[in-house]
């Protein structure tokens, strides 16, 4: 079977992955949270928000490990603002992406990855895509595991 060309694998590790769930959809809830960890200077890796059946946001953050306890102490903070229904954290995650030229024009990249990364037991905790990556958070323990399968899978530059 022939390999698709990707342009590479990135493995992002020392991350913790902060969600807050059960939110009331509404215009500024991304804005409170995101505003409040910028304005202290913490970087956040990765976002995904989604909203389920009945009208609740849920929001997965990802940010360096070193920042951790300051970024749960300010969403902790504003959570009851924006009416949080959960708060939870995730201390060791890492992210597993691959990345190469329109993907938006490649259909089965995505599948691949995910058939990849079944095939060896990896659960993914959350998705997020652009025009040109497919990046997954994965437990950290996984990465090494993660990174193998999809040089396996795919035929890299």
């Amino acid at each position: 079977m022939e390999k698709t060309r990707i342009g590479g694998v990135i493995r992002r590790t020392h991350l913790a992955q902060i969600d807050v769930l059960s939110v009331p959809d509404r215009p500024g809830v991304a804005a409170t949270l995101l505003k409040a960890l910028g304005d202290a200077h913490i970087n956040v890796q990765f976002i995904v928000q989604c909203i389920d059946s009945e009208n609740r946001d849920h929001m997965v953050l990802c940010v360096d490990r070193d920042d951790m306890a300051q970024a749960m102490a300010l969403v902790n903070q504003v959570s009851p603002q924006i009416c949080a229904g959960c708060v939870r954290v995730n201390e060791d995650v890492a992210i597993v992406a691959i990345f190469g030229p329109d993907f938006r024009e490649r259909p089965g990249i995505a599948g691949q990855m995910f058939d990849a990364l079944a095939a060896e037991g990896i659960n993914i905790l959350a998705i997020s895509t652009s025009i040109s990556t497919v990046s997954c958070v994965i437990q950290r323990a996984d990465l090494e595991k993660a990174n193998q399968e999809l040089l396996r899978t795919f035929e890299l530059p």
